[in-house]
């Protein structure tokens, strides 16, 4: 057995084990398949991980960069409080309107804020209407941009808000440096920016499973 077939395997045992079956994020998934997203959603063992992540932190603000069909939504919406709120941007607007499906089927729609066009441009509208901070920031949109992202999410914290960023690994091309792929010279950046970044302590996490190899990083303001 190949190291790929075991990732899968493992992940495949780890969802049986401790993710119950939900109807729910299997049909997002296979609606986003059918109106052709591509798969780029996270696993339903890293769904569950940002859940929990969630609750231990007691959020109740969560700033989503990227939604794509909303599968992470659903998964992170649903860990808020009655009085929570989650704001999701989306560029693409038929991935939007997938995702906005997916997330009123899921009976998330009035904790769920979607917006629609291109983050940079929506961060800086969010600014303008002087929205409070997030307790929740979860980063994983077109990678060149993450360096941007991530300027926009210190923006929008506050001491004690947690930064997520995901596929920071890249099948371990993050450490190749003359890499012409402007995705792993994003995250490179990003992980640059973190460095040297004195309002934040971060990690990286790296992960291997059903979405290949990868992994995420993970950050606490102060």
């Amino acid at each position: 057995m190949n190291a790929t077939n075991t990732w899968e395997k493992v992940d495949q045992y780890i969802k049986e084990r401790l993710i119950p079956h939900d109807t729910v994020l299997e049909n997002a998934l296979a609606t986003n398949q059918l109106a052709g997203l591509p798969a780029y959603d996270v696993s339903p063992t890293q769904g569950k991980f940002l859940n929990l992540l969630i609750q231990m932190n007691g959020a109740k603000r969560i700033l989503e960069i990227g939604t794509l069909g909303g599968y992470s939504t659903i998964w992170m919406a649903r860990a808020l409080p009655s009085d929570g709120k989650l704001v999701t941007l989306e560029l693409d607007p038929i991935h939007a309107q997938v995702a906005s499906e997916n997330i009123s089927l899921a009976q998330l729609s009035e904790l769920v804020e979607l917006r629609v066009g291109d983050a940079l441009e929506q961060l800086a509208q969010l600014d303008s209407e002087g929205v409070e901070p997030f307790d929740l920031i979860f980063i994983d949109a077109d990678k060149p941009n993450n360096p941007h992202y991530l300027k926009w999410a210190l923006h929008f914290s506050h001491p004690g808000t947690v930064i997520i960023g995901d596929n920071v690994i890249r099948d371990g091309e993050v450490i190749n440096e003359e890499s012409q792929d402007p995705r792993v010279q994003g995250v490179r950046k990003f992980y640059d920016l973190l460095a040297d970044e004195p309002r934040i302590s971060a990690t990286a996490i790296q992960t291997v499973g059903s979405k290949g190899y990868d992994g995420f990083v993970l950050g606490i303001v102060k």
